[in-house]
């Protein structure tokens, strides 16, 4: 299976990359706009004509994707127009915010969806199962955008108990404290936009398998209730939820993006964003592959633990 999924990910890589610089051809957005700012009114038309020419900004899209691709090859990932550095440099510096936003708010979503999906489960019916399920519909309908304006406006700016947006106040260097008090919010907004599909997963998993014959057996034998639920049922509903967690990478990856963009956290969101507007190419399809290939790894990795989990599942190797 692994090498079957393997085997796509360069022609997908591929034909994402190349799908992209067909559509910045395209796009309404001119870069000879963003490359000049302000002094493209000012700017002749010789001077601009000249300027594209040396950017290369004339040139058809699959030229210039064959040029970025070659660079990608060689290990030479290009400048970035919008930052004015090298792409490896600004992945350098705002991959690892993302990296840290994303994989705190997926542990604090996987870990309070294994706990309230559990509980809900072994008391189905009950009035937590039910709340839990009406908070998953409610949460369920909102973009992670709207929870973050709204946290800000509650926590941040209502209540004062944290900080609005960034890495630190007044522009002081970040601190491991106050990252993890300006952390507060956007992980909680990313967690609970993350949560309804998770927990619904588990919910349903152990409370089918609570009706299974080999609980029924464990009850009957006289083990104890926590340990049949601890050794039974938790195991069993484990490898349905890893691959709702799989599937949910997208979502994780478009949440995270909308986020960083809200908070105004230091991560890839606003150089993505930059990027499109700007059709900063050098940038903009390093991030797009990177996503992609995260995504498809990411899913290869739920595919694999679920095998591993329940021998029943059958790969397609």
């Amino acid at each position: 299976m692994i090498g079957r999924r393997l085997l796509f990910v360069v022609p997908v890589c591929g034909a994402v990359s190349a799908g992209l610089f067909a559509a910045a051809a395209v796009s309404p957005f001119d870069p000879l706009v963003a490359y000049l700012g302000v002094r493209y009114t000012t700017t002749t038309d010789a001077d601009k004509a000249m300027i594209t020419e040396q950017l290369g900004f004339d040139r058809a899209w699959y030229t210039t994707y064959w040029q970025w691709l070659h660079g990608v090859i060689t290990g030479n990932l290009g400048i970035s127009r919008s930052f004015g550095q090298p792409v490896a440099q600004v992945l350098a510096e705002r991959a690892p915010w993302t990296l840290l936003l994303a994989g705190v708010g997926l542990a604090v979503a996987a870990t309070l969806a294994l706990v309230l999906g559990v509980t809900a489960g072994i008391r189905s019916g009950g009035i937590l199962d039910r709340c839990v399920t009406g908070f998953c519909i409610a949460v369920a309908g909102l973009p992670p955008f709207v929870m973050s304006l709204g946290a800000i406006a509650v926590f941040a700016l209502g209540l004062g108990w944290l900080p609005v947006a960034g890495l630190s106040d007044g522009g002081a260097d970040p601190t491991p404290g106050g990252v993890a008090v300006h952390m507060i919010l956007p992980v909680a907004v990313l967690a609970v936009s993350q949560l309804p599909w998770l927990l619904l997963a588990v919910r349903e998993s152990v409370s089918t398998a609570r009706g299974e014959e080999y609980v029924a057996g464990a009850v009957a034998r006289g083990i104890p209730t926590a340990m049949v639920t601890r050794r039974h049922i938790v195991p069993t509903s484990m490898a349905p939820f890893v691959n709702v967690l799989g599937v949910r990478l997208p979502e994780l990856v478009v949440g995270a993006v909308l986020v960083e963009e809200v908070f105004s956290w230091p991560g890839v969101a606003g150089a993505i964003v930059q990027s499109a507007r700007d059709l900063d190419m050098a940038l903009l399809a390093v991030l797009t592959v990177g996503t992609t290939l995260a995504v498809m790894l990411g899913s290869l990795l739920a595919d694999v633990v679920v095998a591993l989990l329940d021998p029943r599942v059958k790969t397609d190797g």
